[in-house]
């Protein structure tokens, strides 16, 4: 038999953002049925799912919270491979297995498996990663499917296996040595320049 959270984690979409404060849809389902959160922090689900949670909880719909984003148009991430270090970090990161590559070579994302989460942006030292359009809406069957590989994902975690080596490395290899390592030095360039610039800020 079905539990509440059971029914409010089939009706979330499964992108696993974590712009609902929680760490992936199940987390945020099971914080609604057991904990009382609120029901209007899904951003990627937006009214639909939000009247969708208000029915199967019975608690009134309201405005979606600002503090978790605004709702928008599906938004999947690319990555500009010449500039790629094949550092492994985006790949670590993506919740959904929607990231190809290894260690030292060019990383690419699978545009169809992709929930447009954005969580592979912070960590990339070279900032090569950027949303675009996806032209499409995410659509139920593309929740289902990512639900299934977070799970995937989750259990070769609790067993100890690097994500990042889950898949066999492209034959494509990354550019030269030295360009690899310009692209660091310039990512770590850009790194104290902020830092140096938020320090001014605070002094000044």
């Amino acid at each position: 038999m079905s539990t509440l959270a059971d029914r409010l984690d089939a009706l979330l979409p499964q992108t696993q953002c974590t712009r609902c404060g929680y760490a992936d849809c199940r987390a945020y389902a099971d914080a609604i049925a057991n904990e009382g959160a609120a029901i209007n922090r899904c951003p990627p689900g937006g009214d639909t799912t939000l009247a969708a949670l208000a029915a199967a909880t019975g608690q009134p719909p309201s405005a979606l919270d600002p503090e978790c984003g605004s709702p928008g148009p599906l938004r999947l991430a690319v990555i500009d491979e010449a500039r790629c270090i094949g550092c492994t970090l985006c790949i670590r990161a993506c919740p959904v297995d929607a990231i190809v590559g290894g260690g030292k070579r060019m990383h690419a994302v699978l545009a169809s498996l992709c929930s447009g989460c954005k969580l592979c942006l912070p960590p990339c030292p070279v900032d090569c990663i950027a949303m675009v359009d996806a032209g499409r809406a995410w659509s139920v069957a593309d929740g289902d499917a990512a639900r299934e590989r977070h799970r995937a994902r989750d259990a070769r975690l609790a067993r100890h296996e690097p994500v990042a080596r889950r898949r066999a490395a492209r034959p494509t290899t990354l550019t030269s040595e030295p360009v690899r390592s310009a692209a660091v030095a310039a990512a770590l360039a850009r790194a104290r320049a902020r830092r140096a610039t938020r320090g001014g800020q605070q002094t000044g």
